[in-house]
């Protein structure tokens, strides 16, 4: 499929289809949306090497996800891409599972210029390291909201979100709530259990209990509610940082005997698919992770074309789904 083949299905001329794939801003809005249709239906794939050396661009950006198997990962990386493919990028998903070698691994396409920048989903305790490996490069940070620094960052108020679950639950009567969180070199864990903390502490609640999970799985959810469980007395309550730990509590509430949400109210995060699916269904605080994904673009695209651009830190919107787990 050529270029010319593409004009003609636009009805555009070569000009236009040639303004598009290089991202320029000089094009109508009607018009690009023609023919980016156009490319869609003709499955057109431009020759992003020859685009290489005529621009110096590679028009593609590297992605590094601590775990894309995390369904919340999962859904900001379609975002991501989403919003790449319209602004005529593609990209490269490095599952770094918080590894500094494989994240020096993926950062190699940088220096080779394979790739124009980079979307980090990565512990916020690991940024020095990974600036080190990054330089100038244009760069993102993705769903872990940095306060201060020079990366720029989209994320949500993680304690605003916090401290409303937790008040929900003491406002519906819970006395012992608890907290099953995750690695505390993630920012999101220290700020989710600062304000699960914050409410305990204002409403004097002298009952508190946290369990950290050894990751994000329904697997390790399932094991820190046994811990809680075999305490005395156990919890009335738990919030969980992530719907995957919620769903393994679940599962672990059943096999004791007890009952969601009548002996013990459980709440998520993140607003996944899966918290819809569970038995009972879960509450949760949903992120808008796909809208994330497609912002983190937006200020990537806009380092790449202008370098001396200040840093930005957008926080986006959240909402609480009230099911019948709590």
């Amino acid at each position: 499929m050529s270029i010319q083949k593409i004009a003609r299905l636009a009805g555009v001329s070569v000009a236009t289809v040639s303004r598009v794939l290089n991202n320029s801003d000089t094009v109508k809005a009607k018009n690009r949306d023609r023919v980016l249709q156009a490319i869609k239906e003709a499955n057109y794939q431009p020759n992003l090497l020859a685009r290489q050396l005529r621009t110096a661009r590679s028009s593609m950006i590297l992605v590094m996800v601590s775990n894309i198997a995390n369904p919340f990962c999962a859904e900001v990386v379609k975002g991501i891409e989403e919003q790449a493919e319209k602004n005529g990028y593609r990209i490269l998903l490095c599952n770094s599972s918080s590894d500094i070698e494989r994240s020096r691994s993926g950062l190699s396409l940088l220096s080779g210029k394979m790739v124009d920048g980079i979307i980090t989903m990565d512990a916020f305790s690991r940024l020095n390291e990974l600036a080190a490996l990054i330089g100038d490069a244009p760069w993102v940070q993705c769903a872990e909201y940095a306060d201060a620094g020079a990366v720029s960052c989209v994320g949500i108020n993680d304690v605003d979100a916090s401290r409303h679950v937790v008040s929900r639950l003491a406002d519906a009567g819970r006395q012992r709530i608890a907290l099953i969180n995750h690695d505390l070199s993630y920012k999101y864990s220290r700020l989710r259990e600062d304000g699960y903390k914050s409410v305990l502490h204002q409403r004097d609640f002298a009952w508190q209990a946290v369990e950290y999970a050894s990751d994000l799985s329904a697997a390790a959810g399932m094991a820190a509610m046994t811990r809680l469980l075999a305490a005395e007395p156990c919890p009335d309550a738990v919030f969980a940082v992530s719907d995957m730990l919620a769903a393994g509590a679940l599962r672990a509430i059943e096999q004791a005997g007890l009952r969601v949400p009548e002996d013990i109210a459980v709440v998520g995060f993140d607003g996944t698919e899966l918290a819809g699916l569970v038995s009972p269904p879960l509450s949760t605080i949903e992120q808008p992770s796909r809208d994330i994904g497609r912002k983190a673009v937006d200020l990537l695209l806009n380092k790449i074309d202008n370098p001396d651009a200040p840093t930005e830190r957008v926080m986006m919107n959240w909402r609480y789904i009230e099911r019948a787990s709590s």
